[in-house]
């Protein structure tokens, strides 16, 4: 499969594409179930999504990003000319930069599935009481996540060798790594500013 997608950029690139205009999709669709209901059962600090660059566009539930449609040309092009590049060079190179970027989709659209079917029972008797998630604990779970997800691909790769395979692991350990970090920096907004301040300048 690794190799299809070398061979044919038209087949592995729009492949990507659809998994991240499928996330988008996703997260808005948990994030309007979430507010409309969920929330009084299970509940997040802040903002349901997790990625800072997309907070206020899924906060107000905007079916058309101008962020997420910037992101996904960007991306796109990107990875056309990586192609291109990578015809004269390295095939090597473009495996590893299409397979971070596919992996990381395909464990975040099992968050996605996982949230959903939560939300739907949440919906429903079938959850009783409320929890309320802190930020940091969001944050936390997320990065536990995605090292998991990046051990399995990790084995993966020592089976299979695939360039493809190591990319995810990569990408995997950048984005746990990624929320570890705003996690261990976040800063409730019921903390004084003053205090806020001083965090920030310990961090």
């Amino acid at each position: 499969m690794p190799e299809l997608f070398f061979k044919h950029a038209w087949i592995g690139i729009p492949f990507w594409a659809l998994l991240y205009i499928s996330d988008y999709t996703l997260t808005l669709i948990c994030a309007r179930m979430y507010q409309n209901g969920v929330r009084d059962k299970i509940a997040f600090e802040g903002s349901y999504e997790l990625t800072p660059y997309f907070q206020r566009d899924i906060d107000s539930l905007r079916v058309i990003s101008p962020k997420f449609v910037a992101a996904l040309l960007t991306i796109s092009i990107l990875l056309t000319i990586l192609w291109w590049l990578a015809q004269l060079s390295t095939p090597a190179i473009f495996l590893f930069v299409l397979g971070a970027f596919i992996c990381s989709q395909l464990c975040v659209h099992i968050r996605h599935i996982r949230n959903y079917y939560m939300f739907k029972a949440a919906s429903t008797d079938a959850v009783h009481g409320r929890i309320e998630y802190s930020r940091p604990l969001s944050l936390r779970v997320s990065s536990i996540e995605m090292l998991s997800f990046s051990g399995l691909f990790l084995i993966l790769y020592l089976s299979t060798g695939s360039f493809f395979i190591l990319g995810g692991v990569v990408s995997l350990i950048t984005i746990a790594a990624k929320h570890s970090k705003l996690a261990r920096g976040y800063v409730s907004p019921s903390v004084p500013k003053s205090k806020q301040i001083a965090a920030s300048e310990i961090g």
